[in-house]
């Protein structure tokens, strides 16, 4: 066994909890005084929009985070610097004078590279950087095929991941047991600014009206609360905007508010005792561990396609095409569901998990505009915005991704809206000006008879609503054509 340290750090990322956390738990156990820090990184938060949900987000969790070390012993807390990461890091182990950092591994290229010249200066000045396994239940090459190769069809992979687990991959670590070692913020520590914890106006950044998600392992433990009440028909109303179906909890899974190891026992658990809700709900948890698997095999996916045929394609360019791709980010094509979807991300920082197949099928494969657009522009707009997760998603809509959808397979926007939000209710809660028409109308109001219209108070299309940007049938035929540059043959 290694002998204990002195001291050590533990360096909190997309981690914010103080239970059931990898990094805390062995820092705790491999050494006698432990201090908590967590690092604003100016390199990621200089390039966002200075009113930005997320961030509100991390700092709401942070306080929580700062009183919960605090009531593991008395005196702790977490330091909170604002700055370069891979400055502050290491001017914060040589302020402190400990021998090791401790984190929970980052799979995402940018971060790898910035925890590699962490290391590095770190090493520098003769202090160790620990990693450890914690946002995922399967990470990196845990789960491969019979050749030892990363598996890139989602079945599969689940048939595997679930022959593989067992109550050893769910244990929680039990940091409380060793809480002792929390080590007493030093008498040195001085922030610029009044609390421990800084405001978003501190940082440089424009108060949010309205977070939408109660933020921090409370808020996470509340919507938790409220699922498992659901759980077992979440294959029933998963897909229904309008119905409280989902878990709303993919904003605290990538924060780490909670415990991916502690969500998937439960689901597990339920699955194994019968439940058909817990046994899908556990395979999107499942989902998540693949696509993040993906990104750690396949980086080039970061800004190409996996399937790399597929950057063949030549995407719509020019004034049109970047008139309807401010039309689909603004919720103004025309297709009401898509619309409504897109003002939900836009006032709320969540969409919906159908809505997002929906909307990124339309921006690809009826307007023909570039994937990675829309990528991007999610990627700027979601609270839990999970680049993993994000492009596993855009590249499945494009067709261009691992086990994606068949290029060939296009949603009809309408007839998804008629599926999905059948009495038009999540529809009329984000597109108001359709709020009068008929259940029968409200999915295309362009094909809307004159006695539906009949009742609507002078309702005009094209004045009080947009006419369709696109034909999706005339859409889908451009779309054939296009992606048949891939299959060296037309469609």
């Amino acid at each position: 066994m290694m002998e204990q340290l002195d001291a050590a750090l533990v360096w909190f990322r997309r981690d914010l909890r103080h239970t059931d956390h990898a990094a805390l738990y062995h820092a705790l156990r491999g050494a006698r005084k432990v201090w908590c820090a967590f690092v604003l990184d100016s390199d990621i938060l200089e390039p966002l929009p200075r009113q930005d949900r997320r961030v509100a987000f991390i700092l709401a969790s942070l306080q929580e985070l700062d009183a919960g070390l605090a009531g593991l012993r008395e005196g702790s807390g977490l330091i909170v610097r604002h700055g370069r990461a891979v400055d502050e890091i290491p001017r914060l182990a040589r302020e402190l004078h400990v021998q090791a950092v401790y984190a929970n591994h980052d799979d995402e290229p940018a971060a790898l590279a910035r925890d590699a010249s962490v290391r590095g200066r770190l090493s520098d000045l003769g202090v160790a950087l620990f990693t450890s396994k914690d946002c995922v239940v399967f990470e990196r090459n845990e789960v491969l095929t019979g050749n030892d190769t990363p598996y890139g069809v989602f079945t599969p992979y689940k048939n595997a991941w679930l022959k593989k687990i067992d109550p050893f991959y769910l244990k929680a670590y039990p940091v409380a047991r060793h809480a002792t070692h929390l080590a007493p913020l030093p008498d040195t520590l001085t922030t610029p600014w009044p609390h421990r914890v800084p405001a978003l106006g501190d940082i440089g950044f424009e108060p949010v009206d309205d977070l939408k998600v109660a933020a921090g392992m409370s808020g996470a433990e509340a919507l938790l609360e409220d699922f498992l009440h659901r759980i077992d028909r979440y294959d029933e109303t998963r897909d229904f905007p309008s119905v409280k179906g989902p878990s709303y909890l993919s904003t605290h899974l990538r924060f780490g508010t909670i415990s991916i190891r502690h969500l998937a026992s439960l689901a597990w658990e339920r699955s194994q005792a019968g439940s058909r809700g817990a046994l899908i709900w556990l395979s999107e948890l499942i989902w998540r561990d693949f696509y993040h698997q993906i990104l750690w095999h396949h980086p080039h996916v970061v800004g190409h396609a996996y399937k790399r045929e597929y950057d063949r394609i030549k995407w719509a360019h020019g004034a049109k095409a970047e008139a309807q791709f401010q039309a689909w980010c603004e919720g103004r094509t025309g297709y009401p569901l898509v619309d409504a979807a897109m003002r939900q991300l836009n006032q709320t920082g969540y969409m919906h998990n159908r809505l997002r197949m929906v909307t990124a099928s339309f921006l690809v494969k009826d307007l023909g505009i570039d994937w990675r657009r829309g990528e991007a522009y999610f990627a700027e707009k979601l609270l839990d915005f999970d680049l993993a997760a994000n492009n596993g998603g855009w590249q499945w809509a494009a067709s261009t991704g691992c086990d994606a959808q068949p290029y060939f397979r296009i949603f009809n926007p309408v007839s998804q809206s008629e599926k999905f939000d059948p009495e038009g209710r999540f529809i009329r809660r984000y597109v108001p000006e359709l709020a009068s028409l008929p259940d029968r109308a409200i999915h295309a109001p362009w094909l809307a008879r004159p006695t539906d219209l009949a009742a609507t108070d002078d309702w005009v299309l094209g004045r009080d609503y947009p006419k369709p940007i696109v034909q999706h049938d005339e859409a889908r035929q451009i779309t054939l054509e296009r992606y048949a540059v891939v299959k060296g043959a037309k469609a």
